[in-house]
């Protein structure tokens, strides 16, 4: 088939990768001048002069994503050498919290979580025995909770010390959704794949390049080589290209005049839902109704923002590649990274704000401060904002019984993108799973 796909992020270049992999004609329509959506590479100018590449949000993968390692070694990349692979560990810059020992890094799961819940600095045998208990329970029950049921619910009678130094960062940075709105079943999957699944499914992998370069730009060179048993179809991105026209020609859709088989839209859930509104007002009765009946469920669907404070001071490091933060409303960040541990520049460090709230300035005035308190004994108080990004809608608010867009929009016209109906949060993981079923739902 000719295909068309509309949009050149993490779903989109999955979505390519996956046509050309089946033998089809992938032909992709991005507006940006480069690939990578909302996890994309932008550069940046130190205090000191330097330049320097940065992503438009800090990301982090873990073991659990396989669908992403796939594709990342299917376009010929290494993720062992672009991605730092570290046991689960969220320690605090006093030593304290959760972190695998050495000794039991090669564990099969679970484990590996229960010698990181056993060896936990800083908490007692009730803290350890209050996330055991229930976990031995969800097994039971096979990750299974009632839809409605928030993730706050679920951990209800944890002590306090699990709830703030495990469950809530974990709710948080994979939902993006704090745990007492977040969906308890997604978390529970979310665990089951991690902490619970294959070996290494808990390992926390550190991106060591830019966004762009870990999948999208190599997919694209991929999909552009010369046909070959392996890779049967062939496919081009056409980046600064605007998609301006979706029209119905039974049996085709025409792109931008241009006639395909099949149409993936694999834009942002709001750019989707306002094109396909616009263009459904010139489509067939049949047609339109399913592109309104489907944008009006990504309208219902609320966001959350993510916020990521790059600051830099010269002699700063930090004694891991990440750690966690005290969070509170004044103290707003959860993780901070240090990019010199990851191949960018000494003294660089990423501070992560998941549903984030307030203005650039505020936040940033906040997270510097926080900085100055929590990271006093290496320098905090020296850091310097060097630029600070919030995408305001960077994920959906995964809350509980939520109903996800479908993937099927109309007749041949099928939506890929880490909102769609699936397992998994907005996270990269399920952006590419999207991007690869929505090829076999063509």
């Amino acid at each position: 088939m000719k295909i068309a796909i509309v949009g050149a992020g993490w779903a989109g270049m999955a979505a390519a990768v996956a046509a050309v992999q089946a033998g089809h004609d992938a032909t992709v329509f991005e507006a940006a001048r480069a690939v990578g959506g909302r996890a994309r590479a932008l550069v940046c100018t130190l205090p000191d002069g330097t330049e320097a590449t940065l992503d438009n949000g800090q990301h982090i993968l873990i073991g659990a994503y396989t669908e992403t390692l796939r594709l990342m070694r299917v376009v010929g990349l290494d993720p062992e050498a672009l991605l730092l692979r570290q046991p689960l560990s969220l320690p605090f810059v006093d030593g304290t919290g959760l972190q695998t020992p050495p000794w039991a890094g090669e564990w099969p799961a679970p484990l590996d979580a229960l010698a990181a819940i056993a060896t936990a600095r800083g908490w007692s045998w009730a803290d350890r025995w209050s996330l055991i208990q229930p976990s031995v329970g969800w097994q039971l029950r096979g990750f299974k909770c009632p839809p409605h049921t928030t993730v706050a619910e679920l951990c209800h009678g944890m002590s306090p010390r699990v709830l703030h130094e495990l469950i809530e960062p974990l709710c948080v940075s994979a939902l993006n959704t704090p745990a007492a709105q977040a969906s308890a079943q997604i978390f529970l999957r979310v665990l089951q794949d991690s902490l619970f699944g294959s070996r290494g499914g808990s390992n926390l992998l550190l991106p060591r390049a830019d966004l762009a370069s870990l999948f999208p730009a190599a997919a694209a060179a991929w999909i552009a080589q010369p046909p070959s048993p392996e890779r049967p179809g062939q496919g081009r991105v056409h980046c600064g290209v605007r998609v301006d026209n979706l029209v119905w020609q039974a049996p085709h859709w025409l792109v931008n005049t241009e006639a395909f088989d099949k149409a993936i839209w694999a834009t942002s859930a709001s750019n989707a839902a306002e094109a396909l509104e616009e263009y459904a007002r010139s489509a067939p009765k049949t047609i339109a109704y399913g592109m309104h009946y489907w944008a009006k469920a990504v309208a219902a669907l609320h966001f959350e923002a993510i916020a990521t404070v790059y600051a830099h001071a010269p002699g700063v490091r930090l004694p891991h590649a990440m750690l966690a933060l005290r969070n509170s409303a004044t103290q707003p960040a959860q993780f901070v990274f240090d990019r010199g541990h990851l191949g960018g520049p000494e003294g660089l460090l990423a501070f992560v704000v998941s549903a984030s709230h307030g203005s650039r300035d505020e936040l940033q005035a906040a997270v510097l401060a926080q900085a100055a308190s929590q990271l006093q004994a290496l320098g905090g108080e020296r850091l310097q904002a060097v630029q600070t990004v919030i995408e305001k809608r960077a994920t959906f608010a995964c809350t509980p019984a939520l109903p996800r867009p479908h993937p099927g929009i109309a007749p041949g016209l099928v939506a890929a993108g880490d909102y769609v109906y699936g397992p998994y949060p907005a996270t990269l993981e399920g952006a590419v799973r999207s991007g690869v079923a929505a090829i076999h739902y063509v």
